[in-house]
């Protein structure tokens, strides 16, 4: 059976070649621009192959030259959408290919589930022409999801790409010797709860997040954040709610960006610093623990104001020391306070953790651009992101049909 659809997908394509031939070399089709502008001279029948769904296609078009400006232009092809020598569908499947696993693994898909044949480089290339249009296409459809929208909950964090070393000069690392390995990609996660389940736990609304991702820093970062939230529809949202680490540059993107937001910071960021103190004052053992147990039943209370007098006083009875990290420790419990007030929260049935975020790093960030001996440039790792965050984002097909117009048959039929 196999063999008798293989052979019926060779045939029914090579039908579809000839077709696609010869309905764009039909007189009557009517392109765009199609007709010499003044100072240019036109060059009819310029022959040019073009891969397709159906495999590999030749063109005749009329190609214009103006020498005065030294600049030519091909209607035809501007009409059909094409990708240098391919077709907007078969550029479609190839980034898609590429936004979920690499170049080589990209090419030897299309080829087994396509019969497509596009080298690992000229899907790059590819990825790296239409990403800058998809992102486009990101930014400016509004989502139109109807229903009430009780909370709306915006993320933020970061995680290292590993980069060239060109892509590294001069800045700073976590390296022995101070330099990096890698830069900083910011990651926003936005998502809405309508409901909480029968324990009263909220409950993420079905594939209600969206995904932006940069390498910009955290002023312009926070101006994309904010541009995705209201395009989100966040403005019309009960309560919004602000979800991150202690990072300072979070904190202060929520506070240019979301003032009216309730910020939180997430309880396993919160439960790692406590760890860390108890064991600062109290040194590993049984009465660390037990002072941990204690105080995360505290901060779990509202009673983070508490945890804090409690960790000052044993702070002082143990003096100055050499290196005072232990002052630090608290002074974050201190800064973030009024972030902390998890009853609260869980009575009110909102998310106090930042998982989505995080998972979002692994998953939208780690898995394409993370893997073993990757080192990219700033501008391939940025058009790679992009195809990630449409596709984690469930918007993939979405940008892609309005793109590329791709539901005009069914519009045409439907009038």
């Amino acid at each position: 059976m196999e063999a008798i659809e293989l052979g019926l997908r060779a045939a029914l394509f090579k039908d579809a070649r000839r077709l696609v031939e010869q309905l764009y070399s039909l007189p009557q089709l009517s392109i765009p621009g199609d007709a010499s502008r003044p100072g240019e001279k036109c060059h009819p029948g310029r022959r040019k192959e073009v891969l397709t769904l159906f495999g590999r296609v030749a063109l005749r078009r009329n190609y214009y030259f103006n020498p005065q400006t030294g600049r030519g232009r091909v209607p035809l092809d501007a009409a059909l959408g094409l990708v240098n020598s391919f077709s907007p569908a078969v550029v479609r499947l190839a980034d898609r290919a590429a936004a979920r696993e690499g170049y080589e693994a990209a090419s030897q898909d299309l080829r087994a589930l396509a019969a497509l044949e596009v080298e690992p480089r000229q899907i790059q290339r590819l990825v790296g022409l239409s990403a800058p249009a998809v992102q486009k296409q990101l930014e400016q459809a509004a989502d139109t999801r109807p229903g009430p929208l009780p909370v709306a909950y915006v993320e933020a964090d970061g995680t290292g790409v590993p980069m060239r070393p060109e892509e590294l000069a001069g800045r700073p690392g976590k390296q022995a010797d101070g330099t990096a390995k890698t830069r900083e990609v910011k990651l926003g996660a936005i998502f809405t709860q309508t409901r909480t389940d029968e324990a009263g736990q909220p409950v993420r609304d079905y594939q209600s997040t969206t995904y932006v991702a940069s390498f910009e820093n955290a002023e312009d970062f926070g101006g994309r954040l904010r541009r995705e939230a209201s395009r989100r529809g966040v403005g019309r949202a009960q309560k919004v709610v602000f979800l991150g680490d202690a990072a300072a540059w979070i904190w202060e993107l929520a506070r240019v960006n979301f003032p009216l937001a309730i910020c939180i910071v997430d309880l396993a960021h919160a439960l790692g610093h406590l760890h860390q103190l108890c064991e600062g004052l109290y040194g590993a053992g049984a009465q660390a623990k037990r002072r941990e147990a204690t105080w995360e039943a505290m901060l779990r209370n509202d009673q983070v104001q508490d945890v804090i007098a409690a960790a000052a006083r044993r702070h002082q009875q143990l003096g100055p020391l050499p290196d005072d990290a232990l002052a630090k420790q608290i002074a974050y419990f201190q800064n973030h306070k009024d972030k902390m007030l998890y009853r609260t929260y869980r009575e009110q049935g909102l998310f106090y953790g930042s998982g989505v975020v995080e998972g979002g790093c692994r998953a939208v960030i780690g898995q394409r651009l993370k893997e073993s001996g990757m080192r990219w440039g700033l501008p391939g790792a940025t058009n790679v992101a992009v195809l990630r965050c449409a596709l984690m984002s469930n918007r993939w097909d979405e940008c892609w049909d309005r793109l590329h117009n791709s539901n005009y048959l069914s519009v045409a039929k439907a009038t």
